[in-house]
Protein backbone atom coordinates (compact mmCIF):
# COMPACT_ATOMS: atom_id res chain seq x y z
CA UNK A 1 0.00 0.00 0.00
CA UNK A 2 2.38 2.70 1.12
CA UNK A 3 5.19 1.51 -1.49
CA UNK A 4 2.33 2.17 -4.27
CA UNK A 5 1.72 5.66 -2.62
CA UNK A 6 4.97 6.60 -2.35
CA UNK A 7 5.68 5.39 -5.87
CA UNK A 8 2.64 7.47 -7.25
CA UNK A 9 4.05 10.65 -4.92
CA UNK A 10 7.27 10.62 -6.99
CA UNK A 11 5.70 10.31 -9.97
CA UNK A 12 3.38 12.90 -9.46
CA UNK A 13 6.65 15.26 -8.95
CA UNK A 14 9.21 13.88 -11.20
CA UNK A 15 12.43 15.49 -9.23
CA UNK A 16 15.69 14.81 -10.38
CA UNK A 17 17.48 16.44 -7.47
CA UNK A 18 16.58 17.95 -4.26
CA UNK A 19 14.76 17.01 -1.38
CA UNK A 20 11.01 16.79 0.11
CA UNK A 21 9.66 17.01 3.31
CA UNK A 22 6.40 16.16 4.69
CA UNK A 23 5.72 16.92 8.22
CA UNK A 24 2.82 15.38 10.64
CA UNK A 25 2.39 18.55 12.70
CA UNK A 26 2.00 18.63 16.37
CA UNK A 27 -0.44 18.55 19.17
CA UNK A 28 -2.54 22.09 19.39
CA UNK A 29 -2.70 23.02 23.07
CA UNK A 30 -6.30 24.01 24.22
CA UNK A 31 -6.06 27.73 24.72
CA UNK A 32 -6.34 28.34 28.73
CA UNK A 33 -6.77 24.40 29.96
CA UNK A 34 -3.58 23.94 31.15
CA UNK A 35 -1.85 21.22 29.22
CA UNK A 36 -4.62 19.17 27.79
CA UNK A 37 -4.26 19.22 23.86
CA UNK A 38 -6.71 18.76 20.84
CA UNK A 39 -6.80 15.38 19.87
CA UNK A 40 -3.73 14.71 17.16
CA UNK A 41 -4.33 14.30 13.79
CA UNK A 42 -1.32 14.00 11.36
CA UNK A 43 -1.29 16.12 8.39
CA UNK A 44 -3.32 14.37 5.33
CA UNK A 45 -0.42 14.02 3.25
CA UNK A 46 1.21 12.65 5.71
CA UNK A 47 -0.72 10.03 7.13
CA UNK A 48 -1.62 9.03 3.29
CA UNK A 49 2.32 8.40 2.72
CA UNK A 50 2.91 6.98 5.80
CA UNK A 51 -0.23 5.40 7.77
CA UNK A 52 0.58 6.42 10.98
CA UNK A 53 -0.52 9.18 13.33
CA UNK A 54 2.80 10.50 14.74
CA UNK A 55 3.48 14.09 16.11
CA UNK A 56 6.82 15.48 15.11
CA UNK A 57 7.04 13.09 12.25
CA UNK A 58 8.67 13.80 9.02
CA UNK A 59 8.38 11.34 6.20
CA UNK A 60 11.29 12.59 3.41
CA UNK A 61 11.73 12.00 -0.41
CA UNK A 62 14.93 12.32 -2.08
CA UNK A 63 15.12 11.16 -6.27
CA UNK A 64 18.73 9.82 -5.02
CA UNK A 65 18.05 7.98 -2.08
CA UNK A 66 14.29 7.39 -1.76
CA UNK A 67 11.87 7.14 1.04
CA UNK A 68 12.82 7.81 4.89
CA UNK A 69 10.65 8.57 7.76
CA UNK A 70 11.91 10.66 10.71
CA UNK A 71 10.27 10.24 14.32
CA UNK A 72 10.30 11.54 17.92
CA UNK A 73 11.59 8.33 19.57
CA UNK A 74 8.90 7.26 21.90
CA UNK A 75 9.76 8.32 25.88
CA UNK A 76 8.66 6.63 29.43
CA UNK A 77 6.82 9.06 30.05
CA UNK A 78 4.89 9.51 26.44
CA UNK A 79 3.70 5.48 26.89
CA UNK A 80 2.73 6.63 31.14
CA UNK A 81 0.04 9.45 29.97
CA UNK A 82 -0.75 8.72 26.24
CA UNK A 83 1.24 5.45 25.17
CA UNK A 84 -1.23 2.95 23.45
CA UNK A 85 -1.18 -0.76 23.82
CA UNK A 86 1.02 -1.61 20.97
CA UNK A 87 3.04 1.02 21.60
CA UNK A 88 7.08 0.64 23.03
CA UNK A 89 9.90 2.98 23.92
CA UNK A 90 11.82 4.09 21.29
CA UNK A 91 11.12 4.38 17.24
CA UNK A 92 8.55 2.02 15.34
CA UNK A 93 9.86 -0.43 13.29
CA UNK A 94 11.00 0.86 9.52
CA UNK A 95 11.57 4.64 10.89
CA UNK A 96 14.82 6.56 12.11
CA UNK A 97 14.94 9.35 14.97
CA UNK A 98 14.51 12.42 14.26
CA UNK A 99 17.93 13.69 15.00
CA UNK A 100 18.95 11.47 11.84
CA UNK A 101 16.89 13.59 9.38
CA UNK A 102 19.89 16.54 8.99
CA UNK A 103 21.82 13.98 7.65
CA UNK A 104 19.88 13.04 5.06
CA UNK A 105 19.01 16.61 4.45
CA UNK A 106 22.65 16.94 4.15
CA UNK A 107 22.15 21.09 4.22
CA UNK A 108 20.16 21.14 1.20
CA UNK A 109 16.68 23.89 1.10
CA UNK A 110 14.08 21.68 1.64
CA UNK A 111 10.75 21.33 -0.26
CA UNK A 112 7.97 21.77 2.51
CA UNK A 113 4.23 19.97 2.80
CA UNK A 114 2.21 19.07 5.37
CA UNK A 115 2.10 20.85 9.00
CA UNK A 116 3.96 23.25 7.43
CA UNK A 117 3.78 27.25 7.14
CA UNK A 118 5.29 27.43 3.96
CA UNK A 119 4.29 24.89 1.74
CA UNK A 120 5.52 24.16 -1.61
CA UNK A 121 2.46 24.62 -4.13
CA UNK A 122 3.88 22.95 -6.95
CA UNK A 123 4.43 19.92 -5.31
CA UNK A 124 1.11 20.18 -3.24
CA UNK A 125 -1.05 20.51 -6.52
CA UNK A 126 0.47 17.38 -7.62
CA UNK A 127 0.50 15.64 -4.31
CA UNK A 128 -3.29 16.49 -4.59
CA UNK A 129 -4.11 14.99 -7.66
CA UNK A 130 -2.14 11.46 -7.38
CA UNK A 131 -4.20 11.38 -4.26
CA UNK A 132 -7.46 11.65 -5.80
CA UNK A 133 -8.11 7.54 -6.86
CA UNK A 134 -8.59 6.05 -3.79
CA UNK A 135 -6.60 2.14 -3.70
CA UNK A 136 -8.75 -0.64 -2.28
CA UNK A 137 -7.41 -0.15 1.41
CA UNK A 138 -8.70 3.35 1.48
CA UNK A 139 -11.84 1.94 -0.61
CA UNK A 140 -12.32 -0.76 2.29
CA UNK A 141 -11.68 2.06 5.40
CA UNK A 142 -14.32 4.03 3.69
CA UNK A 143 -17.14 1.66 3.63
CA UNK A 144 -16.53 0.49 7.22
CA UNK A 145 -16.94 4.44 7.85
CA UNK A 146 -20.30 3.71 6.10
CA UNK A 147 -21.31 0.93 7.56
CA UNK A 148 -20.70 2.58 10.95
CA UNK A 149 -22.46 5.71 9.82
CA UNK A 150 -25.42 3.62 8.96
CA UNK A 151 -25.61 1.74 12.64
CA UNK A 152 -25.67 5.94 13.99
CA UNK A 153 -28.87 7.33 11.28
CA UNK A 154 -30.59 3.46 12.16
CA UNK A 155 -30.65 4.72 15.57
CA UNK A 156 -31.49 7.97 15.17
CA UNK A 157 -34.36 7.61 13.45
CA UNK A 158 -35.96 5.61 15.93
CA UNK A 159 -35.98 8.47 18.20
CA UNK A 160 -37.21 11.17 15.74
CA UNK A 161 -39.98 12.19 17.59
CA UNK A 162 -41.64 15.29 19.20
CA UNK A 163 -40.62 16.31 22.50
CA UNK A 164 -37.24 14.89 21.86
CA UNK A 165 -33.60 17.57 21.71
CA UNK A 166 -31.34 17.85 18.75
CA UNK A 167 -28.69 17.61 21.47
CA UNK A 168 -30.28 14.15 22.55
CA UNK A 169 -29.99 12.39 19.02
CA UNK A 170 -26.93 13.67 18.27
CA UNK A 171 -25.78 11.78 21.49
CA UNK A 172 -27.33 8.54 20.41
CA UNK A 173 -26.01 8.57 16.95
CA UNK A 174 -22.35 9.21 18.01
CA UNK A 175 -22.90 6.17 20.09
CA UNK A 176 -23.90 4.06 17.30
CA UNK A 177 -20.96 5.23 15.01
CA UNK A 178 -18.80 4.12 17.68
CA UNK A 179 -20.15 0.95 18.14
CA UNK A 180 -20.05 0.11 14.76
CA UNK A 181 -16.79 0.51 13.57
CA UNK A 182 -16.43 4.48 14.02
CA UNK A 183 -13.39 5.38 15.74
CA UNK A 184 -13.75 9.53 14.99
CA UNK A 185 -16.58 11.98 14.04
CA UNK A 186 -15.80 12.64 10.09
CA UNK A 187 -16.68 16.45 11.10
CA UNK A 188 -18.82 17.93 13.75
CA UNK A 189 -22.29 16.76 13.79
CA UNK A 190 -25.42 18.63 11.94
CA UNK A 191 -28.99 17.99 14.01
CA UNK A 192 -31.35 20.78 12.72
CA UNK A 193 -35.05 20.93 13.14
CA UNK A 194 -37.45 23.18 11.85
CA UNK A 195 -36.17 26.61 11.10
CA UNK A 196 -32.12 25.56 11.85
CA UNK A 197 -32.82 22.86 9.17
CA UNK A 198 -31.90 26.06 6.63
CA UNK A 199 -28.46 26.63 8.85
CA UNK A 200 -25.95 25.02 6.47
CA UNK A 201 -23.76 23.79 9.34
CA UNK A 202 -25.80 23.89 12.18
CA UNK A 203 -24.58 22.61 15.89
CA UNK A 204 -27.29 21.24 17.44
CA UNK A 205 -28.86 22.45 20.73
CA UNK A 206 -31.10 21.86 23.76
CA UNK A 207 -33.86 22.81 21.29
CA UNK A 208 -37.34 20.42 21.37
CA UNK A 209 -38.11 18.67 18.03
CA UNK A 210 -42.32 19.89 17.16
CA UNK A 211 -44.82 17.50 15.63
CA UNK A 212 -45.25 18.91 11.78
CA UNK A 213 -41.25 20.44 11.83
CA UNK A 214 -38.44 18.92 9.34
CA UNK A 215 -35.36 17.49 10.96
CA UNK A 216 -32.17 17.41 8.67
CA UNK A 217 -29.11 15.68 9.99
CA UNK A 218 -25.74 15.74 8.26
CA UNK A 219 -23.11 13.43 9.75
CA UNK A 220 -20.71 10.67 9.58
CA UNK A 221 -18.06 8.43 11.00
CA UNK A 222 -14.40 8.06 10.15
CA UNK A 223 -12.83 4.89 10.61
CA UNK A 224 -8.59 4.87 10.22
CA UNK A 225 -8.89 8.50 8.73
CA UNK A 226 -11.38 7.58 6.54
CA UNK A 227 -14.75 9.55 6.34
CA UNK A 228 -18.65 9.13 5.46
CA UNK A 229 -20.67 11.99 4.98
CA UNK A 230 -24.81 11.66 4.73
CA UNK A 231 -27.22 13.80 4.97
CA UNK A 232 -31.45 12.58 5.36
CA UNK A 233 -34.22 14.94 6.40
CA UNK A 234 -37.19 13.70 8.21
CA UNK A 235 -40.35 14.36 8.85
CA UNK A 236 -40.99 14.84 12.95
CA UNK A 237 -44.60 12.97 13.19
CA UNK A 238 -45.95 10.19 11.30
CA UNK A 239 -45.19 11.80 7.60
CA UNK A 240 -44.44 15.09 5.61
CA UNK A 241 -46.85 17.80 5.49
CA UNK A 242 -47.71 18.35 1.98
CA UNK A 243 -45.18 21.22 1.60
CA UNK A 244 -42.53 19.35 2.63
CA UNK A 245 -43.26 16.24 0.44
CA UNK A 246 -42.77 18.04 -2.42
CA UNK A 247 -39.28 19.50 -1.35
CA UNK A 248 -38.12 16.14 -0.11
CA UNK A 249 -39.31 14.49 -4.08
CA UNK A 250 -37.56 17.62 -5.34
CA UNK A 251 -34.54 16.71 -4.04
CA UNK A 252 -34.34 12.88 -4.03
CA UNK A 253 -34.86 13.90 -7.81
CA UNK A 254 -32.32 15.56 -8.08
CA UNK A 255 -29.69 13.20 -5.84
CA UNK A 256 -30.85 10.49 -8.62
CA UNK A 257 -30.32 12.41 -11.38
CA UNK A 258 -26.73 13.90 -10.59
CA UNK A 259 -25.53 10.56 -9.13
CA UNK A 260 -26.62 9.07 -12.70
CA UNK A 261 -24.44 11.62 -14.44
CA UNK A 262 -21.40 10.91 -12.18
CA UNK A 263 -18.95 8.51 -14.65
CA UNK A 264 -15.68 9.19 -15.53
CA UNK A 265 -15.10 12.45 -17.73
CA UNK A 266 -18.20 14.28 -16.77
CA UNK A 267 -17.18 18.07 -15.59
CA UNK A 268 -18.29 18.34 -11.80
CA UNK A 269 -20.17 21.45 -12.91
CA UNK A 270 -22.52 19.71 -15.03
CA UNK A 271 -23.21 17.47 -12.15
CA UNK A 272 -24.72 20.07 -10.38
CA UNK A 273 -25.80 22.09 -12.97
CA UNK A 274 -28.38 19.15 -13.66
CA UNK A 275 -29.87 18.84 -9.90
CA UNK A 276 -29.91 22.67 -9.89
CA UNK A 277 -32.42 22.08 -13.05
CA UNK A 278 -34.29 19.49 -11.72
CA UNK A 279 -34.68 22.01 -8.15
CA UNK A 280 -35.51 24.84 -10.34
CA UNK A 281 -39.14 22.63 -11.49
CA UNK A 282 -39.61 21.96 -8.35
CA UNK A 283 -39.42 25.72 -6.65
CA UNK A 284 -41.67 26.08 -9.62
CA UNK A 285 -44.38 23.80 -8.81
CA UNK A 286 -43.84 25.43 -5.09
CA UNK A 287 -45.27 28.34 -6.14
CA UNK A 288 -41.57 29.81 -5.35
CA UNK A 289 -40.03 30.88 -8.87
CA UNK A 290 -41.44 31.75 -12.29
CA UNK A 291 -39.95 30.99 -15.58
CA UNK A 292 -38.09 28.62 -17.14
CA UNK A 293 -35.62 26.18 -15.50
CA UNK A 294 -32.67 27.11 -17.93
CA UNK A 295 -33.66 30.82 -16.96
CA UNK A 296 -33.84 30.36 -13.54
CA UNK A 297 -30.45 28.64 -13.79
CA UNK A 298 -28.61 31.22 -15.55
CA UNK A 299 -30.04 34.29 -13.73
CA UNK A 300 -29.06 32.78 -10.29
CA UNK A 301 -32.30 32.54 -9.12
CA UNK A 302 -32.33 29.04 -7.65
CA UNK A 303 -28.97 29.54 -6.01
CA UNK A 304 -31.12 32.04 -3.51
CA UNK A 305 -32.71 28.15 -2.48
CA UNK A 306 -29.79 26.31 -3.26
CA UNK A 307 -26.23 28.10 -2.56
CA UNK A 308 -23.88 25.50 -2.50
CA UNK A 309 -22.09 23.40 -4.33
CA UNK A 310 -23.44 19.96 -5.41
CA UNK A 311 -20.84 18.15 -2.99
CA UNK A 312 -16.97 17.83 -2.52
CA UNK A 313 -14.37 15.44 -2.70
CA UNK A 314 -14.37 12.31 0.51
CA UNK A 315 -11.54 9.78 1.73
CA UNK A 316 -8.94 10.89 3.93
CA UNK A 317 -10.86 13.59 6.30
CA UNK A 318 -14.52 14.76 4.82
CA UNK A 319 -12.66 17.48 2.73
CA UNK A 320 -10.21 15.32 0.74
CA UNK A 321 -7.67 16.58 -1.68
CA UNK A 322 -9.91 19.42 -2.59
CA UNK A 323 -8.82 22.02 -5.34
CA UNK A 324 -5.35 22.39 -6.77
CA UNK A 325 -3.91 26.12 -7.05
CA UNK A 326 -4.80 25.97 -11.05
CA UNK A 327 -8.04 24.30 -11.60
CA UNK A 328 -11.08 26.24 -12.04
CA UNK A 329 -14.32 26.72 -9.75
CA UNK A 330 -17.70 28.33 -10.63
CA UNK A 331 -20.37 29.63 -8.52
CA UNK A 332 -20.57 27.63 -5.60
CA UNK A 333 -18.62 25.11 -6.58
CA UNK A 334 -14.90 24.16 -4.71
CA UNK A 335 -13.47 23.06 -8.10
CA UNK A 336 -14.32 22.22 -11.33
CA UNK A 337 -12.47 19.00 -12.66
CA UNK A 338 -13.56 16.17 -14.97
CA UNK A 339 -14.34 13.09 -12.95
CA UNK A 340 -11.96 9.80 -12.98
CA UNK A 341 -12.09 6.29 -11.78
CA UNK A 342 -11.51 5.59 -8.04
CA UNK A 343 -12.66 9.48 -7.22
CA UNK A 344 -14.70 9.37 -4.04
CA UNK A 345 -17.44 12.58 -4.07
CA UNK A 346 -20.68 13.59 -1.94
CA UNK A 347 -23.29 14.42 -4.02
CA UNK A 348 -25.51 16.42 -1.59
CA UNK A 349 -28.48 18.49 -2.98
CA UNK A 350 -30.52 20.96 -1.32
CA UNK A 351 -33.12 23.68 -1.13
CA UNK A 352 -33.16 25.69 2.03
CA UNK A 353 -35.38 29.13 2.96
CA UNK A 354 -32.32 30.99 4.75
CA UNK A 355 -33.88 34.33 6.19
CA UNK A 356 -30.46 36.60 5.89
CA UNK A 357 -29.93 35.25 2.30
CA UNK A 358 -33.58 36.20 1.43
CA UNK A 359 -33.93 39.26 2.82
CA UNK A 360 -30.40 40.63 1.53
CA UNK A 361 -31.22 39.38 -2.57
CA UNK A 362 -35.34 40.42 -1.89
CA UNK A 363 -36.38 41.39 -5.63
CA UNK A 364 -34.95 39.43 -6.96
CA UNK A 365 -35.91 38.33 -10.69
CA UNK A 366 -38.28 35.41 -11.12
CA UNK A 367 -39.07 35.20 -7.37
CA UNK A 368 -42.39 34.98 -6.17
CA UNK A 369 -41.48 36.99 -2.67
CA UNK A 370 -45.17 36.62 -1.37
CA UNK A 371 -45.31 33.11 -1.79
CA UNK A 372 -41.44 32.93 -0.15
CA UNK A 373 -43.02 35.20 2.89
CA UNK A 374 -45.00 32.14 3.49
CA UNK A 375 -42.63 29.69 3.70
CA UNK A 376 -39.76 32.01 5.63
CA UNK A 377 -40.05 29.40 8.51
CA UNK A 378 -39.84 26.24 6.12
CA UNK A 379 -36.49 25.40 7.03
CA UNK A 380 -34.43 22.97 4.37
CA UNK A 381 -33.94 19.80 3.18
CA UNK A 382 -30.74 18.04 2.08
CA UNK A 383 -29.87 14.20 0.74
CA UNK A 384 -26.82 13.29 0.58
CA UNK A 385 -25.05 9.70 -0.30
CA UNK A 386 -20.81 9.10 -0.97
CA UNK A 387 -20.49 7.43 -4.44
CA UNK A 388 -17.58 6.06 -5.82
CA UNK A 389 -16.65 6.69 -9.74
CA UNK A 390 -16.21 3.14 -11.61
CA UNK A 391 -14.87 2.57 -15.44
CA UNK A 392 -18.69 3.19 -16.79
CA UNK A 393 -20.27 4.88 -13.86
CA UNK A 394 -20.54 5.10 -9.87
CA UNK A 395 -21.41 2.83 -7.20
CA UNK A 396 -23.35 4.70 -4.07
CA UNK A 397 -21.21 3.73 -1.07
CA UNK A 398 -24.05 4.58 1.35
CA UNK A 399 -26.92 3.15 -0.47
CA UNK A 400 -27.95 1.11 2.43
CA UNK A 401 -29.12 4.04 4.76
CA UNK A 402 -32.44 5.01 3.68
CA UNK A 403 -33.54 8.12 1.85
Amino acid sequence: MLERRREAAAAAWNLSEGVVLVEAGQPVPIPGRGDPTYPFRAHSEYLWLTDRERPGGIVAYDPAQGWAEFVVPVTTEELLWTGLESDREGVPDGTRPIDELAAFVAGREPRMLGATADPDQELRDALTRARRPKDDVELERMRVAATATEAGFAELRRLVEPGRTERELQVALEAAFMSNGGDFLAFETIVAAGDHAAVLHFTPTLRELRGGDLLLVDAGAEHKGYAADVTRTYPIGERFGAEQQLAHDTIHAALDKAIAACRPGTQWGDVHRTAALVIADGLTELGVLRGNAETLVESGAVRLFFPHGIGHLVGLGVRDTGAASDEPSSPGLRLDIPLAARQTWTVEPGLYFVRPLLARERGHDGVNWDRVDELLDFGGVRLEHDVLITDDGCEILTASIPL
